[in-house]
């Protein structure tokens, strides 16, 4: 009769062996990487930038156009005015979602451009041109 409590204490013994051992080995949350390989930050593989230019028919650049990018889930819109060098840039864009991006000044406007999610760039560059009105 005294088996049966032999057998669980010997169990109990081994959970607690195996649990303290889980402990005292470290678990790995990322896969290995080659030496010298750059680990990613949880945060950071999982946004992108954009930037371009904005340049007007002649390929200038064009100061105070408004650039709106659009995320395509939730239908935020965000905007840049460019300075003097026609540069925008938008930062922290989520992977997981489409954007819309497009530029406007006076009347001139360039046509929508679309960043994927099947765009795997990290920081995509998307130049737009404007057009006069027709």
């Amino acid at each position: 009769m005294r088996r049966f409590g032999t057998g669980l204490t010997a169990f109990a013994a081994v959970t607690l062996v195996s649990w303290s051992v889980a402990q005292l080995v470290p678990q790995q949350k990322n896969p290995p990487f080659f030496k010298g390989e750059k680990r990613p930050k949880d945060d950071e593989s999982k946004t992108r930038s954009l930037s371009g230019t904005v340049k007007d028919e002649k390929d200038n650049p064009v100061e105070g156009a408004i650039v709106q990018l659009k995320d395509t889930k939730t239908l935020q819109v965000r905007s840049f005015i460019t300075k003097e060098d026609g540069v925008y840039h938008f930062h922290g864009l989520s992977t997981d979602v489409d954007y819309q991006v497009k530029a406007e000044k006076q009347g001139a406007s360039s046509g929508v451009r679309t960043l994927s999610v099947f765009d795997s760039r990290k920081s995509a560059v998307i130049h737009l041109k404007l057009e006069p009105k027709k």
